[in-house]
C-alpha cells in the first residue's frame, strides 16, 4: 500500500542524507520506525527490557521506603 507525506524539503533532504549513511531506503526506515512504534513487540520488548533492569539491578534505597506525597513534595517543591 502507498501513502503520501506532507513533508517540508528540508526534513526530507536529512531523512534521505540518513538514509543513505545507514545503507538503507528512506522508504525502509520509516516501514522499520512505524513497525517498531506499533508492531506487538513494542510493548513486550518493553516489559522484557523493564525485567531485566529490575533483576540486575539491586537499587540504591538503603532501606529506605518511599511514600506517594513525599515524592511529589519533593519534585513540586
Amino acid at each position: 500500500m502507498n501513502i503520501t507525506l506532507a513533508i517540508d524539503k528540508e526534513l526530507l533532504d536529512r531523512a534521505r542524507d540518513l538514509a543513505a549513511r545507514r545503507g538503507t531506503s528512506l522508504n525502509r526506515m520509516v516501514r522499520d520506525l512505524l513497525e517498531a512504534e506499533t508492531g506487538v513487540d513494542a510493548g513486550e520488548d518493553r516489559v522484557r527490557q523493564l525485567e531485566q533492569l529490575w533483576e540486575s539491578s539491586a537499587g540504591r534505597s538503603g532501606g529506605k521506603r518511599f511514600c506517594r506525597q513525599e515524592t511529589y513534595e519533593e519534585r513540586v517543591g
